[in-house]
Parts: C-alpha cells; sequence; structure tokens
C-alpha cells in the first residue's frame, strides 16, 4: 500500500481508489494515503462492510471514504445496486467500481491489492523479512503455508523461497490454504480471464473460477475472490504450489483460531485461520509419524475487529 500510494504521489496524482474484500487492504491503504496526504476512496463488499463497523469507523479515522460495494455511485455497481439493494457482493464487482471512479476522475488512480505481479512483489518484504529471521536463528523451513485469496499475502511470503527453491533444488511444500467456496487453485480453469466483474483489466493467464460468478459469502470474505494471481498459477500449474481446503461454514478453521489465542494470546483474522488450521494438523500428523519438521506459517493481520464474525461461527454468547 505504501509503495502505491508514494508512486501515486509521485505521478501527480491527489487521490487513490481501491477494493476491500477482508478489510486488511482498505485500512493499508487508507494509512498510505494519509502518509502521502493523498484522498482515499474505498469499495468494501457489502457482505462484509454490513458486520465491520469497526474497521469500517479505523479506515474513516485515517480520512478514508468507504462505500458498501456494490453502490450507486458507479455504473457497474448501479446497475447491481438497483436489481438487489443487499447485493452481498464480492471482490470482482469492488475492483470495477474502483476502476470505474479512478477512470472518470484525472486526478485519481486505481490501486489494486493483488493478483497483479506488482502487487505480489511489493509484498515480497514480508518472504524476504521471513527468510532473514528463519536465517538468523539457523533454521529451514520444510513446509510454508498461508491463506490465498487473489494470492499477494502467499505470493508475498512464499516467492523468495519458492526463488530459492528453483535455484538452489532446495525442498520446500509450498501450501495455499483456501475456503471451498472459492477454490480457484484446486479446481479453476488455467486460462485468460479479467480480474474484475466488470471487464475493466487485461485478460490474465490464472487459474479461474469465472469472473462472473457467484460465491456465498464468508466471514474470511478476503479469500472469496474467483482467481490465482498469474504468477501463482504458473506456480501451481507447475506443480510447485499445492493447495488444501476448509469447510465453508468455518468452524474447523475458527476452533482452531481459537487455540491459536489460547496459547499465543494473539487472535488471528479470519482469513489466517485457515493457514493456523493447516499448520496445526500438520504437526500433529508429524508428531504421530514421529518425524520433526518445521512449519512456517504467515499470519496475515489480527482479528481483533473481528470478533463479530467468530462470535456468530463458534456460537460464543
Amino acid at each position: 500500500a505504501l509503495a502505491q500510494c508514494y508512486y501515486a504521489k509521485k505521478e501527480g496524482y491527489k487521490r487513490v481508489t481501491t477494493e476491500t474484500g477482508a478489510g486488511q487492504w482498505g485500512t493499508a491503504l487508507a494509512y498510505g494515503a494519509a502518509l502521502l496526504g493523498l484522498k482515499c476512496t474505498i469499495y468494501w463488499v457489502r457482505a462484509v462492510y454490513k458486520w465491520k463497523k469497526e474497521r469500517r469507523s479505523l479506515m474513516q479515522l485515517l480520512g478514508a471514504e468507504v462505500y458498501a460495494s456494490p453502490s450507486p455511485k458507479t455504473d457497474v455497481g448501479k446497475k447491481l445496486y438497483k436489481k438487489n439493494p443487499n447485493h452481498p457482493g464480492s471482490l470482482a464487482i469492488a475492483i470495477s467500481e474502483g476502476i470505474e471512479d479512478a477512470l472518470k476522475n484525472e486526478d485519481t488512480i486505481y490501486c489494486l491489492g493483488s493478483v497483479l505481479n506488482h502487487v505480489l512483489l511489493h509484498q515480497t518484504i514480508i518472504g524476504l523479512e521471513t527468510k532473514r529471521q528463519l536465517e538468523k536463528i539457523g533454521v529451514e523451513p520444510d513446509i510454508m503455508a498461508a491463506c490465498l485469496g487473489g494470492g499477494s499475502n502467499f505470493g508475498g511470503f512464499t516467492l523468495p523461497f519458492i526463488g530459492e527453491v528453483l535455484k538452489y533444488k532446495k525442498k520446500i511444500r509450498f501450501v495455499a490454504c483456501q475456503s471451498e467456496v472459492a477454490p480457484n487453485l484446486s479446481k479453476g480453469k488455467y486460462e485468460y480471464d479479467f480480474a474484475d466483474y466488470g471487464e475493466f483489466t487485461p485478460l490474465l493467464k490464472m487459474y479461474t473460477l469465472g469472473h462472473k460468478i457467484k460465491m456465498k459469502p464468508i466471514k474470511a470474505d478476503g479469500l472469496r475472490y474467483h482467481a490465482a494471481a498469474p504468477i501463482i498459477s504458473l506456480l501451481r500449474h507447475h506443480n510447485l504450489i499445492e493447495t488444501v481446503t476448509y469447510p465453508s461454514d468455518e468452524r474447523y478453521v475458527f476452533e482452531r483460531a481459537k487455540m491459536f489465542i489460547e496459547c499465543e494470546g494473539f487472535l488471528p483474522a479470519p482469513e489466517s485461520s485457515y493457514a493456523i488450521a493447516f499448520a496445526i494438523d500438520e504437526a500433529l500428523k508429524a508428531k504421530e509419524e514421529g518425524v520433526k519438521k518445521v512449519i512456517v506459517i504467515n499470519i496475515s493481520g489480527h482479528g481483533f475487529l473481528d470478533l463479530a464474525g467468530y462470535r456468530e461461527v463458534l456460537k460464543l454468547k
């Protein structure tokens, strides 16, 4: 987010637009825009906008305008909104709204939160820092896992290590943790598709479920996206990435998140709980087999603004 806001400022833009699903990326861009004196408009998937009021307030505290998507503000959003004012929305629709807004205003540029190569490149700071931390303690990973929607989190975390595997023939398993609602890497077709509902983006070769597919809303809405980034899709196509999917009711992964906070005192974002579930299961499997494995996962964000989601799924009183 900081990198995109920096280049937007450098190129003379006054405002940035974006989409957000879980709200993490929207918050990040709002912060980047505030630091660099830019206005910020965020189109937030309506299903999540409704229940994450605290995160919405956080974005607004950072100076951002936040709209539920689909919204009446854009042509793409207006058509869907008129048909159904309670349309749950999707990342693909929110992306279209952000792009359309930017196209209609010369002082504005759109900043995508995932999928495109430059976004994954910026996020590799995560993997580079992880690599340095592991080097300092003399540890090499056997397995690396992270949640995956469009691919920025997973790619940012794993790409520096995948480069090492390709160059030096190291053996590391890379596992993308997904929801069965959007299993783009395991059930998608490897073909050219749009990254957005309104077909503003270039065609990208990706594993895709189709840019107009209807997907049931989940609490980990950052994972509810129809396609995986071209770089990630190519690596999957060459069998360098594995996938695991979890049930759409999310109880299984949220129970693992509950175990995590009980042990670590930190509540992960709903999306991160997918990677945690995989790590716990894999660690227990290794224990049963009597083998030692170094399992490294990425916690993509905190869940302290997601308590309503945890409360609903786990039926907390």
